[in-house]
């Protein structure tokens, strides 16, 4: 019968701390290798038996799920705030490490999904589109900004228009501020391309889950928020 082994990894943009325990809970290994998929896929093939990996939530949290998963039996990224217990006591990526692979030994984690139900492109395209829209809102607000500067007022949308861009820009004499207003225009432009096919492709994943049939109805919900 093979043994089960657990792992913690304590992630960092350098190192990881990785800490084995066997299922006594007995320590097995510690090491400290790069953050690089080429140095920790060999260390999991080197240990045998039935392998549960777990790391904390994060940044990366997604990708090492991808990464470790087909190697492994079961990788599980912890919820941050029901485990807070890894911040309590000695802290150390060290520390830390063995404290996920005691905790994953009884399943004592509090686990978050990675993508793994079918989440992964919402969260995505909804993350781009949300990021276009900042993006598209600041430029705008550039632009608004830098008129009114120019002793020029500029309600309504009609100072993004293009057709009416040289009216627009005509009046300002200032060589500097001109090149400014005109260089502001083309990625406006950009964005404002770039959202309806995110958009599209947003409510058309969204319409996939049910989750999102549930909240359509609710008065004040449009496609868009329902979807996020």
């Amino acid at each position: 019968m093979e043994s089960t082994k657990y792992i913690g990894m304590d992630v960092h943009k350098d190192t990881i701390s990785v800490a084995v325990r066997n299922a006594a809970g007995k320590g097995v290994r510690e090491s400290i290798l790069e953050t690089k998929g080429a140095t920790i896929v060999p260390l999991i093939h080197g240990r045998r038996g039935n392998l549960r990996v777990t790391l904390e939530e994060g940044t990366w949290a997604a990708w090492w799920y991808d990464l470790l998963k087909p190697h492994v039996t079961q990788v599980t990224v912890g919820h941050r705030r029901p485990n807070a217990w890894l911040t309590s006591g000695n802290k150390s990526d060290r520390i830390d490490a063995q404290k996920l692979a005691e905790r994953l030994r009884p399943d004592g984690l509090s686990a978050v999904d990675p993508g793994e139900n079918g989440l992964r492109t919402l969260k995505e395209l909804a993350r781009t589109y949300l990021t276009l829209t900042q993006d598209w809102t600041r430029v705008m607000n550039r632009l608004k900004a830098l008129y009114p500067s120019w002793g020029m007022a500029c309600g309504g949308r009609e100072v993004y228009a293009p057709r009416q861009r040289a009216e627009w820009l005509s009046p300002i004499a200032e060589a500097g501020v001109r090149c400014r207003a005109e260089f502001t225009y083309p990625p406006l432009d950009g964005l404002q391309a770039l959202r309806p096919g995110v958009r599209r492709d947003l409510l058309a994943e969204s319409r996939k889950h049910r989750a999102t049939k549930l909240r359509r109805p609710i008065p004040g919900l449009g496609p868009i928020r329902a979807a996020l």
